[in-house]
């Protein structure tokens, strides 16, 4: 125990660089289920065929990359450093024990120059997604959404104040139809048009980096982040869509122009969704129904305040289109507004004089007023869904398909923060970290 061990560190030895790398090593297993052949035909378009100097391997760049996505590693120069030494790392790449390493400048300069701003990450991401599906690992038909944050590589205290113009939702245009009909079916002439108004708000903007977002969430911390959009297959919780935004953007802003991407991108026939209670809009509601997805919506608590009656309390009678004051007594519908909300009030002679009145309204006229959206229908149907056991079952699966692809993501491939700066880049790092953890999920599934 106590004898001297020779040094043999400098002693010449014949191996194979083959049997250093153990046999169940995970990038052995991703090498035999992923194809990269793909990547020389996907980025063919970049380069130049008979002109400039040699250019790095894309397949070796990219399966570079692909070393620190898959094992965390978040510095470039780090990654050359780790590979330099680490025999498995140059066994996945192709190169000898002896074999010069790339320097990390000619990653960051295709990054920065080559590929800037282009769809090749959403491609490669895509491909990866394919062979999923070839390999019968994406079932296709039920889809789990959430977003995480990104803390953005910017200081929360170096901001500026500015006013930016409210932007035009997709589904607006069919809310103004919906708004239009509501009214002419209830009497009500059209709402006149709005004379170029422009609507704005003010922000905080990062002086470091202004395309992040200030986030001011409940439970989350306050900064400036991104989030990441996130779609999940519920059969082998394969990734199916990411999508980057700032951290100031309302999750349900981007969802269903993201399943209707999926949806045309990989032909999958959508049957249900299951979400949390961020996405309990109308729009999006309505919206699901549209597309006949039978959607599961997580609870959310509506507003109350004390000493008052809940709004769940005062019942609509559907058929004659009015609702019931807990002492039984009707508000009448009285009009339309522009944002979608109809308004029923209630008689002032009978609330004036009703021994409930503190609990129901503070109104000096004595008048009730309950709102109730143009789409309300379609909430109330989704919301149904929650409590029947077909819509427990999907529920449930959400924390162990979506909730988890993020855990992972953050435990194990450095996605608690934006290794970059702009929304271009981090769109970068977030498709590559997923498509990192597809190829891992399709290598184990299939070892």
């Amino acid at each position: 125990m106590l004898k001297e061990r020779p040094q043999t560190q400098s002693s010449l030895e014949f191996v194979s660089i083959d049997e250093l790398v153990p046999s169940d090593h995970l990038l052995r297993t991703i090498d035999r289920s992923i194809d990269f052949l793909f990547l020389h035909d996907l980025v063919k378009g970049f380069y130049c065929a008979d002109n400039g100097r040699p250019a790095l391997d894309p397949t070796l760049m990219f399966k570079l990359l692909f070393i620190g996505y898959l094992f965390g590693i978040r510095s470039e120069r780090q990654l050359i450093r780790e590979v330099q030494v680490n025999v498995a790392y140059r066994w996945f790449l192709g190169l000898g024990l002896t074999d010069k390493v790339p320097d990390a400048s000619t990653l960051s300069a295709n990054r920065t120059r080559r590929f800037k701003e282009s769809d090749i990450y959403q491609k490669i991401f895509d491909e990866i997604v394919l062979q999923a599906m070839k390999h019968k690992l994406v079932g296709g038909h039920t889809f789990y959404t959430d977003s995480t944050h990104l803390k953005a590589n910017a200081n929360k205290k170096h901001f500026k104040k500015v006013m930016v113009e409210k932007s035009r939702q997709a589904y607006m245009d069919e809310l103004d139809k919906a708004i239009e009909e509501d009214r002419i079916v209830h009497g009500k002439k059209p709402l006149p048009p709005e004379k170029n108004k422009v609507e704005s708000r003010e922000i905080k903007q990062s002086t470091t980096d202004p395309e992040s977002g200030y986030m001011v969430r409940d439970t989350k911390p306050k900064g400036f982040f991104y989030l990441d959009h996130r779609t999940v297959d519920a059969r082998c919780n394969i990734i199916t869509d990411v999508h980057v935004t700032a951290g100031n953007v309302h999750d349900a802003v981007p969802y269903l122009e993201r399943l209707d991407r999926i949806k045309e991108r990989f032909k999958f026939f959508i049957t249900s969704v299951g979400v949390d209670a961020g996405y309990f809009t109308s729009a999006v509601c309505h919206g699901l129904e549209e597309r006949h997805i039978y959607a599961v919506m997580g609870y959310r608590r509506p507003n109350h305040k004390k000493g008052f009656f809940y709004k769940r309390e005062y019942k609509y009678d559907r058929e004659h289109d009015v609702y019931l004051c807990p002492q039984g007594e009707k508000l009448i519908y009285k009009t339309t507004s522009r944002e979608g909300y109809r308004h029923y009030d209630s008689d002032s002679r009978i609330c004036a004089n009703c021994s409930e009145k503190h609990r129901c309204t503070i109104n000096k006229k004595s008048v009730k007023t309950i709102t109730r959206h143009v789409l309300e229908n379609s909430k109330e149907r989704i919301n149904a869904h929650r409590l029947t056991p077909l819509g427990k079952v999907i529920y449930a699966r959400r924390k162990e398909t979506v909730e988890r692809s993020f855990a992972d993501a953050k435990e194990l491939h450095g996605y608690r923060y934006a290794r970059f700066r702009g929304k271009d880049k981090v769109t970068s790092q977030c498709l590559l970290t997923a498509a990192a953890q597809n190829m891992k999920k399709i290598a184990m599934m299939l070892s």
